[in-house]
Protein backbone atom coordinates (compact mmCIF):
# COMPACT_ATOMS: atom_id res chain seq x y z
CA UNK A 1 0.00 0.00 0.00
CA UNK A 2 1.57 3.16 -1.08
CA UNK A 3 1.90 6.12 2.38
CA UNK A 4 1.70 9.13 2.07
CA UNK A 5 5.24 10.64 2.94
CA UNK A 6 5.63 12.07 6.35
CA UNK A 7 6.15 16.05 6.91
CA UNK A 8 7.96 17.66 9.47
CA UNK A 9 5.42 19.84 11.60
CA UNK A 10 6.24 22.49 13.87
CA UNK A 11 2.46 23.64 14.60
CA UNK A 12 1.54 26.41 17.73
CA UNK A 13 -1.90 27.61 18.51
CA UNK A 14 -3.90 24.57 16.74
CA UNK A 15 -7.42 25.25 17.46
CA UNK A 16 -9.69 22.52 18.66
CA UNK A 17 -13.23 23.65 19.63
CA UNK A 18 -14.68 21.24 22.61
CA UNK A 19 -18.77 22.05 23.82
CA UNK A 20 -18.53 23.63 26.64
CA UNK A 21 -21.14 21.49 28.36
CA UNK A 22 -18.69 18.29 29.11
CA UNK A 23 -15.82 20.52 30.49
CA UNK A 24 -15.71 21.48 34.26
CA UNK A 25 -18.17 23.73 34.92
CA UNK A 26 -20.47 23.11 32.49
CA UNK A 27 -24.35 22.99 32.19
CA UNK A 28 -24.59 18.87 32.25
CA UNK A 29 -28.07 17.38 30.48
CA UNK A 30 -28.49 15.26 33.46
CA UNK A 31 -29.40 18.06 35.59
CA UNK A 32 -32.92 17.87 34.01
CA UNK A 33 -33.33 14.89 34.74
CA UNK A 34 -32.39 15.22 38.90
CA UNK A 35 -34.62 16.52 41.46
CA UNK A 36 -31.91 17.61 44.05
CA UNK A 37 -28.64 17.27 44.66
CA UNK A 38 -28.53 13.70 46.09
CA UNK A 39 -30.12 12.80 42.84
CA UNK A 40 -27.91 14.48 40.70
CA UNK A 41 -24.86 12.49 42.46
CA UNK A 42 -26.58 9.34 42.11
CA UNK A 43 -27.14 9.68 38.33
CA UNK A 44 -23.08 10.85 37.73
CA UNK A 45 -22.34 7.82 39.61
CA UNK A 46 -24.21 6.14 36.83
CA UNK A 47 -23.08 7.97 34.18
CA UNK A 48 -19.40 7.22 35.04
CA UNK A 49 -20.28 3.51 34.76
CA UNK A 50 -20.13 3.69 31.19
CA UNK A 51 -17.96 6.47 30.73
CA UNK A 52 -15.09 5.06 28.38
CA UNK A 53 -12.49 7.78 29.46
CA UNK A 54 -12.60 6.19 32.84
CA UNK A 55 -12.72 2.92 31.49
CA UNK A 56 -9.11 3.32 29.44
CA UNK A 57 -7.79 5.17 32.16
CA UNK A 58 -8.57 1.98 34.14
CA UNK A 59 -7.18 0.02 31.18
CA UNK A 60 -10.76 -1.58 30.23
CA UNK A 61 -11.23 -0.05 27.16
CA UNK A 62 -10.28 -2.37 23.94
CA UNK A 63 -9.20 0.27 20.84
CA UNK A 64 -6.41 2.21 23.40
CA UNK A 65 -4.62 0.70 26.29
CA UNK A 66 -3.57 2.75 29.75
CA UNK A 67 0.17 2.84 28.36
CA UNK A 68 -1.05 5.54 25.44
CA UNK A 69 -2.96 7.81 27.92
CA UNK A 70 -1.18 10.80 29.77
CA UNK A 71 -1.54 11.75 33.28
CA UNK A 72 -1.02 14.89 35.54
CA UNK A 73 -0.47 16.92 32.82
CA UNK A 74 -3.08 20.30 32.40
CA UNK A 75 -6.05 19.50 31.08
CA UNK A 76 -5.22 15.41 30.52
CA UNK A 77 -8.44 14.46 30.94
CA UNK A 78 -9.33 16.70 28.03
CA UNK A 79 -6.54 15.18 25.63
CA UNK A 80 -7.75 11.77 26.45
CA UNK A 81 -11.22 12.08 26.48
CA UNK A 82 -11.20 12.73 22.49
CA UNK A 83 -9.21 9.39 21.83
CA UNK A 84 -11.24 7.31 24.12
CA UNK A 85 -14.88 9.20 23.16
CA UNK A 86 -15.00 8.22 19.39
CA UNK A 87 -17.94 8.79 17.60
CA UNK A 88 -20.53 5.75 17.08
CA UNK A 89 -19.67 5.57 13.33
CA UNK A 90 -16.07 7.46 13.65
CA UNK A 91 -14.53 10.17 12.17
CA UNK A 92 -12.63 10.88 8.89
CA UNK A 93 -9.42 9.43 10.19
CA UNK A 94 -10.44 6.66 12.94
CA UNK A 95 -13.04 3.88 13.44
CA UNK A 96 -15.72 3.52 16.36
CA UNK A 97 -12.82 2.12 18.64
CA UNK A 98 -10.58 4.53 19.02
CA UNK A 99 -10.66 8.40 18.56
CA UNK A 100 -7.96 11.00 18.02
CA UNK A 101 -7.31 14.76 18.27
CA UNK A 102 -8.55 16.92 15.37
CA UNK A 103 -7.45 20.36 15.30
CA UNK A 104 -7.31 22.90 12.95
CA UNK A 105 -4.18 25.03 11.98
CA UNK A 106 -6.56 28.19 11.87
CA UNK A 107 -9.71 29.21 14.23
CA UNK A 108 -11.65 29.68 11.23
CA UNK A 109 -11.31 26.00 10.19
CA UNK A 110 -12.30 24.79 13.71
CA UNK A 111 -15.23 26.81 13.68
CA UNK A 112 -16.25 25.90 9.78
CA UNK A 113 -15.84 21.88 10.75
CA UNK A 114 -17.67 22.15 13.40
CA UNK A 115 -20.40 24.38 12.31
CA UNK A 116 -20.70 21.94 9.08
CA UNK A 117 -21.37 18.96 11.64
CA UNK A 118 -23.39 20.48 13.89
CA UNK A 119 -25.64 21.67 10.54
CA UNK A 120 -26.04 18.09 9.83
CA UNK A 121 -27.52 16.45 13.28
CA UNK A 122 -30.48 19.35 13.17
CA UNK A 123 -30.83 18.82 9.37
CA UNK A 124 -31.75 15.37 10.16
CA UNK A 125 -34.58 16.34 12.68
CA UNK A 126 -35.08 19.89 11.01
CA UNK A 127 -34.62 21.86 13.67
CA UNK A 128 -32.76 25.40 13.03
CA UNK A 129 -33.07 27.13 16.53
CA UNK A 130 -30.61 26.50 18.86
CA UNK A 131 -27.48 28.39 20.33
CA UNK A 132 -24.39 26.55 21.83
CA UNK A 133 -20.86 27.28 23.25
CA UNK A 134 -17.68 25.73 22.43
CA UNK A 135 -14.44 26.54 24.13
CA UNK A 136 -11.26 26.62 21.97
CA UNK A 137 -8.61 24.41 23.20
CA UNK A 138 -4.75 25.41 21.54
CA UNK A 139 -2.44 22.67 21.08
CA UNK A 140 1.32 22.54 19.88
CA UNK A 141 2.49 20.14 17.51
CA UNK A 142 6.14 19.14 16.98
CA UNK A 143 6.59 15.91 14.82
CA UNK A 144 6.14 14.37 11.99
CA UNK A 145 2.86 13.49 10.68
CA UNK A 146 1.90 11.87 7.06
CA UNK A 147 0.91 14.94 4.70
CA UNK A 148 -2.02 14.43 2.70
CA UNK A 149 -1.67 17.80 0.89
CA UNK A 150 -0.63 17.73 -2.69
CA UNK A 151 -1.08 14.60 -3.25
CA UNK A 152 -4.43 13.42 -5.74
CA UNK A 153 -3.70 9.51 -5.23
CA UNK A 154 -5.01 10.18 -1.39
CA UNK A 155 -7.80 12.63 -2.93
CA UNK A 156 -10.49 9.76 -1.87
CA UNK A 157 -9.85 10.13 1.90
CA UNK A 158 -11.01 13.98 1.28
CA UNK A 159 -14.52 13.04 0.25
CA UNK A 160 -17.50 15.08 1.68
CA UNK A 161 -20.12 12.31 2.06
CA UNK A 162 -17.52 9.15 2.75
CA UNK A 163 -15.32 8.15 5.58
CA UNK A 164 -14.23 4.84 4.22
CA UNK A 165 -11.40 5.52 2.10
CA UNK A 166 -10.07 7.32 4.92
CA UNK A 167 -10.77 5.20 8.03
CA UNK A 168 -9.28 2.51 5.82
CA UNK A 169 -6.25 4.56 5.16
CA UNK A 170 -6.22 5.83 9.40
CA UNK A 171 -6.32 2.16 10.21
CA UNK A 172 -3.14 1.14 7.54
CA UNK A 173 -1.26 3.92 9.73
CA UNK A 174 -2.11 3.43 12.99
CA UNK A 175 -1.11 -0.55 12.20
CA UNK A 176 2.78 1.04 10.73
CA UNK A 177 2.73 3.45 14.78
CA UNK A 178 1.96 6.33 12.69
CA UNK A 179 1.82 10.04 14.38
CA UNK A 180 -0.65 11.48 12.88
CA UNK A 181 -2.28 13.25 9.16
CA UNK A 182 -1.60 16.58 7.75
CA UNK A 183 -4.85 17.35 5.02
CA UNK A 184 -6.84 20.34 3.56
CA UNK A 185 -9.89 20.71 5.69
CA UNK A 186 -13.11 19.40 4.03
CA UNK A 187 -14.98 22.55 4.89
CA UNK A 188 -13.06 25.02 4.93
CA UNK A 189 -11.39 25.43 1.63
CA UNK A 190 -7.70 26.85 2.01
CA UNK A 191 -7.83 25.60 5.65
CA UNK A 192 -5.40 22.60 7.18
CA UNK A 193 -6.24 20.48 9.47
CA UNK A 194 -4.24 18.10 11.60
CA UNK A 195 -5.54 14.46 13.32
CA UNK A 196 -3.16 13.09 16.14
CA UNK A 197 -3.22 9.45 16.86
CA UNK A 198 -1.20 9.49 19.94
CA UNK A 199 -2.23 11.64 23.37
CA UNK A 200 1.38 12.19 24.15
CA UNK A 201 2.11 14.12 21.19
CA UNK A 202 -0.82 16.86 22.00
CA UNK A 203 1.51 19.58 23.18
CA UNK A 204 0.50 22.23 26.07
CA UNK A 205 -3.42 21.97 25.36
CA UNK A 206 -4.77 25.04 26.97
CA UNK A 207 -8.24 26.75 27.08
CA UNK A 208 -8.83 29.97 25.21
CA UNK A 209 -11.53 31.69 23.82
CA UNK A 210 -15.09 30.54 24.26
CA UNK A 211 -17.47 30.89 21.16
CA UNK A 212 -21.32 30.71 20.80
CA UNK A 213 -23.01 29.01 17.55
CA UNK A 214 -26.53 30.29 17.10
CA UNK A 215 -29.02 28.85 14.54
CA UNK A 216 -32.01 31.10 14.09
CA UNK A 217 -34.00 29.46 11.15
CA UNK A 218 -31.32 29.14 9.04
CA UNK A 219 -28.42 26.04 8.41
CA UNK A 220 -25.71 28.71 8.73
CA UNK A 221 -24.91 30.07 12.61
CA UNK A 222 -23.50 33.17 13.31
CA UNK A 223 -20.67 32.73 15.32
CA UNK A 224 -19.41 35.11 18.41
CA UNK A 225 -16.67 35.33 20.73
CA UNK A 226 -18.26 35.22 24.24
CA UNK A 227 -15.29 35.68 26.09
CA UNK A 228 -11.39 37.31 25.78
CA UNK A 229 -8.41 35.41 24.87
CA UNK A 230 -6.92 33.99 27.90
CA UNK A 231 -3.19 33.73 26.55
Amino acid sequence: MILPPITALRQFDTHRLIPSKYLPGGASVLANIADSQAHLDIVFDLDHATNDRLFAENDLLPGIGIHELVFMVPNFRIVNAAFTHAHPNGSRFNGPERGAWYAGFAIETAQREVAWHKTVEYAEIDYWTDSVTYDDFLADFDTGFHDLRGSAEFAECLQADSYVASQSLAAELLARESLGLIYPSVRDPGGTCAACFRPALVGNARRDRRYRFTWENSPMPSINAETQPLF
